[in-house]
């Protein structure tokens, strides 16, 4: 029988999940990125304007992504922003990233947000590709990072 894949939004409890979203998304981008203090990660976790949503299924993390809130001037609602979205290779192109959509979209209609935002960059054309089976149709932007470098 096929386990049912539950969507929860972590709360300040639950520093030992949002470690092993971080690990996952690590993992599923291949990346070698240090992980903040749990001091840090704690705080973080326990800001209501920070999202932590994950997919769980036989106990296990299988899914997860991370927004943020931005909140607005020019109207009273606020907009989230996806920063990291990420699915176990084994359990992509399940419908797993879509339930995670829906139950950020879910969120924000309870929290008084108005619109839910993403980058990705062109050349990932399976993430363009999701993206625009969630979202609709892409916007075309230029996106700019700028590096601080620290004084210490």
């Amino acid at each position: 029988m096929k386990e049912k894949i539950q969507t929860i939004r972590l709360s300040k409890i639950d520093l030992f999940l949002f470690k092993k979203l971080v690990t996952l998304l690590n993992e599923v981008f291949e990346e070698n990125s240090t992980v903040a203090s749990d001091a840090h990660l704690q705080k973080l976790i326990a800001k209501p304007e920070f999202y932590a949503v994950v997919a769980i299924s036989n106990d296990l993390i299988i899914g997860g992504l991370t927004a943020y809130e931005l909140q607005n001037y020019y109207t009273d609602k606020s907009e989230l922003y996806i920063y990291d979205i990420a699915v176990k290779s084994e359990f992509q192109n399940k419908g797993i990233g879509k339930q995670l959509i829906k139950h950020l979209k879910e969120l924000g209609s309870k929290n008084n947000i108005s619109t839910i935002f993403v980058d990705a960059h062109s050349g990932d054309k399976q993430a363009v590709t999701f993206y625009e089976s969630v979202f609709g149709a892409r916007e075309k932007v230029d996106h700019f990072n700028f590096e601080i470098k620290s004084s210490s």
